[in-house]
């Protein structure tokens, strides 16, 4: 039997009244050298009762013994898919026009340097299309994006809709497959750690329909411990700074260490209503975790206290900025930065004011 070109991956838990929207929107494709495997994750409503009702035969229903939980099962896909390109795309989910898999598969076929393509994503809403996602538009053009470039975006946030990604199956073979310990932020460690190897191909119009309801994951994942969230991010970029220090790629590690200085300042502020040991011990524990060695630690207690201070300063809240700042320079006496920011503070407007022009003139002390 022929290999198709193409393999749909359509994990399914729980979706049967949602899965023939997305099904259907599948099989409507002009291009039709493709499979689809529908992913029953060993669900307790009529699933199978509906995967058997299509009556083509590239849809196959494939029902686990038991409940692998969704990353196993999306890995257990890719590895049964025979196709050379992999779309994973929920049972919650749709294409939006007939045209979309020819122009993704155009894209492939003719880029091989180019490891997944992707689109804008819709919002769906109680059944009705609302926005189009602003974090999934990457612009108004078409575009090939360097794997370096974009992975210095996706550093920032996920930006990538995971229904909207098609990926070369060797992705997944010679880099990696979805890992399991990151159970809500692995698409954006995959969508990472493919850019690290391959070019990205980006089609600006909207070709994929993304699903707001109660019963989504990330939603099930913030109403049973919306701490998962954070941390898979954290997770996410600590891993891709491990991976690039491997291979000497110093300006990626860098940046990733920039990304995670970022998110640990969001978190401190999060935690603004608790006392300052309280942050000190969560930030510890993060730490933990991050870094390479007591140095690095140092350094980037400091720059998650400056940053906090920072923030604060610049809102003219200078109370809280003299405490962050503090706590800063307890980390790192030795810090000119960070003394030369607080000496200022102590100025008043004189000293935001020439903390504004020096800024504004040299590189010598950052905002």
């Amino acid at each position: 039997m022929t290999a198709p070109k193409v393999t749909f991956i359509v994990p399914c838990y729980n979706l049967a009244h949602l899965l023939p929207e997305c099904i259907n929107s599948i099989l409507a494709q002009s291009y039709t050298n493709f499979e689809i495997l529908i992913m029953d994750d060993c669900s307790p409503d009529n699933t199978p009762e509906v995967a058997r009702s299509f009556g083509d035969p590239r849809v196959t229903h494939i029902r686990n013994e038991y409940n692998l939980r969704h990353l196993a099962n999306y890995n257990k896909g890719i590895k049964l898919a025979r196709g050379e390109y992999i779309w994973l795309i929920s049972a919650d989910d749709l294409l939006r026009r007939p045209s979309v898999l020819e122009k993704y598969v155009n894209i492939l076929d003719t880029h091989p340097k180019v490891g997944y393509v992707f689109c804008p994503a819709m919002e769906l809403l109680n059944d009705q299309e609302t926005v189009q996602l602003a974090y999934s538009t990457h612009g108004v053009h078409d575009a090939i994006f360097p794997g370096n470039v974009f992975l210095t975006k996706l550093l920032e946030c996920n930006s990538v809709a995971a229904a909207s990604g098609m990926v070369r199956k060797e992705c997944y073979e010679k880099v990696s497959l979805f890992p399991l310990d990151m159970p809500y932020a692995g698409d954006w460690y995959l969508w990472c750690i493919f850019a690290m190897y391959y070019d990205v191909a980006y089609l600006s119009e909207p070709m994929v329909s993304y699903r707001q309801h109660n019963e989504s994951i990330t939603n099930k994942f913030k109403d049973e411990n919306i701490d998962i969230l954070f941390y898979d991010d954290i997770a996410v970029l600590k891993r891709i700074r491990d991976v690039a220090s491997l291979e000497g790629q110093c300006s990626l590690v860098s940046k990733c260490t920039d990304s995670l200085v970022e998110w640990y300042i969001r978190r401190i502020q999060q935690m603004e209503c608790v006392d300052m040991k309280t942050q000190d011990n969560e930030l510890d524990t993060l730490l933990s975790s991050s870094v390479l060695d007591t140095t690095e630690a140092i350094k980037l207690r400091t720059q998650i206290y400056v940053g906090i201070a920072d923030l604060n300063y610049w809102s003219g809240d200078s109370i809280k900025a003299r405490r962050y700042y503090k706590v800063a320079l307890k980390s790192d006496l030795k810090s000119i930065n960070t003394w030369f920011k607080f000496v200022l503070l102590l100025f008043g407007n004189s000293g935001r004011h020439l903390r504004s022009y020096i800024s504004k003139t040299t590189r010598c002390i950052t905002t």
